[in-house]
């Protein structure tokens, strides 16, 4: 059984969310679509999805097109650069790609990220279509315009704002996902119910054991409320100019995580730590109350993230996190809870408090956090 999501820009449908179970649809989409087969289109992938499932795309869309190519960079998020891009338009150059013609983004986050970006700047702008295959990035990456790349060890410091013509999840490829990267896609499902919706987040927890073991209707509906609560909060802001800001709860601290690990812990479970420090952080101000911060702690938990981080000092994360792109005038714009449900953005935390909060979330070398050596509790 299929969804669909329209997501309007500047008050004007933009572009569909299709949820499928396979890519039968994707073919009659591109016609509804206007998408021409006298195009060019070129499939952006990188080396673990080739070796799974990009021929299973080729053969499905190779039919319609004229001319159908394959670019494909190593896996992971070091390949996240100007250097990949700037392959990928050379590619596009050798073979005569115009304005008329298409990208498609067939991975994760990595791919769609990368594949946007060059599609919003090669020849100023073509068009692309989204097609995610990780659970994080069919809940949150693909959603919204926002592309970009890492520069230097600067996460998505290079970017633009710019629309698919097209989001198309085939949510059987979610049964090939190793267990590891579907956890880690669950720290941004969980994210939502945090900073949006009570309900979804009890939801979450009511079907815990059925997510985990990928009941399939359980896992449409969870994306289903999750891109719908995305879309929500980017049609209301589509450049991020004040709610959708809530959207980087757990991703300031959770950024400088991933950086320090040289992008050796995944995107989502460095969330998940931010969300751990941030949860803390709300409760150390006095916004959220210490039961609520202990639930979302469990919940993390149970859903096999993580809620603490070894190696770093304090000062290591602090002097990353000020380094990242979401700073306003020298402050670092932070995002806390009132209550799980809803979020608030406060730019007025001092060092002492930022400081509070990310020792919450680290542990010494017998695995205790530092918190709980110093005060011998934890929440």
């Amino acid at each position: 059984m299929s969804k669909s999501i329209t997501v309007s820009y500047e008050g004007k449908p933009c572009y569909d969310i299709l949820l499928e179970q396979n890519f039968l649809k994707l073919t009659p989409k591109l016609k509804e679509l206007n998408i021409s087969p006298k195009r060019k289109v070129c499939i952006v992938t990188d080396s673990n999805l080739a070796v799974l499932h990009a021929d299973a795309l080729a053969e499905c869309i190779k039919p319609y097109f004229d001319s159908c190519i394959t670019f494909c960079f190593p896996a992971g998020e070091q390949s996240k650069n100007l250097d990949t891009v700037q392959n990928l338009y050379q590619e596009l150059i050798n073979h005569h790609f115009d304005r008329k013609d298409l990208l498609i983004a067939f991975g994760g986050g990595v791919v769609g990220d990368l594949t946007g970006f060059t599609a919003a700047t090669y020849l100023r702008g073509i068009d692309f279509i989204q097609i995610p295959t990780s659970l994080l990035s069919q809940v949150d990456s693909s959603i919204g315009g926002k592309t970009g790349v890492d520069f230097l060890h600067y996460k998505n410091m290079v970017g633009a704002f710019y629309q698919p013509k097209l989001v198309y999840m085939n949510l059987s490829l979610l049964k090939t996902l190793p267990k590891d990267q579907f956890i880690s896609g669950m720290g941004e499902v969980l994210k939502h119910g945090f900073i949006k919706s009570a309900d979804y987040f009890s939801w979450l927890k009511q079907n815990q054991m059925q997510i985990m073991n990928l009941s399939f209707d359980i896992i449409e509906e969870m994306i289903y409320q999750s891109c719908q609560i995305k879309r929500d909060v980017v049609e209301r802001d589509p450049k991020e100019t004040g709610e959708r800001a809530l959207l980087n709860f757990g991703h300031t601290i959770g950024h400088a995580v991933e950086k320090l690990s040289d992008f050796k812990l995944s995107h989502g479970q460095c969330v998940s730590i931010g969300i751990a420090a941030a949860s803390r952080l709300s409760c150390d101000v006095g916004t959220l109350r210490k039961e609520d911060c202990a639930e979302i702690i469990r919940t993390l938990q149970a859903f096999g993230l993580l809620v603490s981080v070894s190696r770093f000092t304090p000062q290591e994360i602090l002097s990353v996190s000020k380094s990242d792109k979401k700073m306003s005038a020298g402050k670092i714009k932070f995002i806390l809870l009132e209550s799980i449900g809803n979020a608030y953005i406060d730019a007025d935390l001092s060092d002492a408090q930022l400081l509070s909060g990310i020792t919450s979330i680290l542990k010494d070398s017998d695995g205790r956090r530092e918190e709980d050596t110093q005060n011998g509790t934890e929440l």
